[in-house]
């Protein structure tokens, strides 16, 4: 498995830091961490995928985003460990390598270029949400539901036909919507035969069209 975070180190501080990382386990609907669980502890997404939710000031559960193999999460608690802001839940059977803070303070004593490696990771997380801040701000919520569901195509898997084991809540709340809105905008597309809504998933079943129609 290759991760975009370790990507730009050389072969033997990649060896370092996987040989320090503990493989985890965890089953469909299984909480990685909870909001508020100290942090102090990254992960490596070997396999599956996981969902970032916080709590909103109405009590409510927001996802914000959706993380595949590949891809990294908690890797705040590197920098500052301190409270989780955000819940991590698995949406599949989900594997990850996880390093704690003390292990790669370990690391870092032998190999400079992790600390270039950390910021790079926050300096990508904090571009994506600004995106969404952005897009959340000034993007219509059509369009917003489209382009979030247009990213989760491109994150399951090649090919114009793609299934999505999401719901149209996770879809409304990674667009900053409610399901009405969200549920109004993909029978839209439906209709047009570029998706087919089913339980518990969306397949997807012209990308291109799809894309188009997120511009």
């Amino acid at each position: 498995m290759e991760w975009a975070l370790l990507a730009t180190l050389d072969d033997e501080d990649r060896r370092g830091v996987l040989a320090l990382a503990r493989r985890r386990r965890f089953a469909k609907g299984d909480t990685v961490f909870h909001e508020g669980d100290p942090g102090d502890t990254l992960h490596l997404i070997a396999k599956g995928r996981v969902a970032i939710r916080v709590t909103t000031p109405l009590g409510d559960t927001a996802t914000l985003m959706v993380l595949g193999p590949g891809e990294h999460f908690g890797e705040l608690a590197l920098i500052s460990p301190g409270p989780r802001s955000a819940s991590a839940v698995a949406l599949e059977p989900l594997e990850t390598m996880s390093i704690n803070c003390d292990q790669l303070e370990e690391l870092r004593t032998k190999h400079d270029s992790l600390d270039i490696l950390i910021v790079e990771g926050i300096v990508g997380q904090i571009r994506r949400l600004s995106q969404m801040l952005l897009e959340a701000l000034y993007v219509p919520v059509e369009k917003r539901v489209l382009r979030r569901l247009s990213d989760l195509a491109a994150a399951y898997g090649d090919g114009d036909a793609v299934t999505i084991a999401l719901t149209q809540e996770d879809v409304a709340q990674l667009a900053g919507t409610t399901r009405p809105t969200a549920n109004k905008v993909l029978k839209a597309v439906e209709d047009a035969g570029a998706i087919r809504i089913g339980r518990g998933r969306i397949e997807v079943l012209d990308r291109e069209d799809l894309a188009r129609r997120s511009r």
